[in-house]
């Protein structure tokens, strides 16, 4: 099994790591007159956030551009689902941030690595 998102094949394996937050609850504070301390309303789950780092290889510089590319434009504000190759499936995530962190030339091609943050807008 591969790592996919939205059904697509556009990570590869090597060094891949995912790290999934734990969930968030968000709350509201306000100080009442005639009160010794606040009243704290209760505003519900708030997703988690999702990192994953890893590396991608291609065999020349427009096909690595071309992958970037193809990464990047799933930003789009839209949620996705990420699967995970070992089987853990992750709805409703929101990409925030695909960020390329080292390029380097390699004997088969050129070597990237990335490091992307989602937001899990609903668990």
């Amino acid at each position: 099994m591969r790592t996919t998102l939205d059904g697509q094949v556009v990570f590869d394996e090597q060094l891949l790591e995912i790290d999934a937050g734990s969930t968030q609850r968000a709350a509201r504070e306000k100080a009442v007159s005639g009160l010794d301390g606040v009243v704290s309303i209760d505003l519900g789950g708030r997703g988690r956030k999702i990192k994953q780092k890893g590396q991608l290889r291609a065999a020349s510089l427009k096909q690595m551009e071309e992958r970037i590319e193809q990464i990047s434009s799933l930003m789009d504000g839209k949620a996705h689902t990420l699967v995970t190759n070992e089987g853990q499936v992750f709805d409703n995530v929101r990409m925030d941030k695909f960020k390329v962190t080292e390029r380097k030339k390699s004997g088969a091609g050129v070597v990237v690595s990335y490091e992307i943050e989602y937001t899990q807008l609903k668990v």
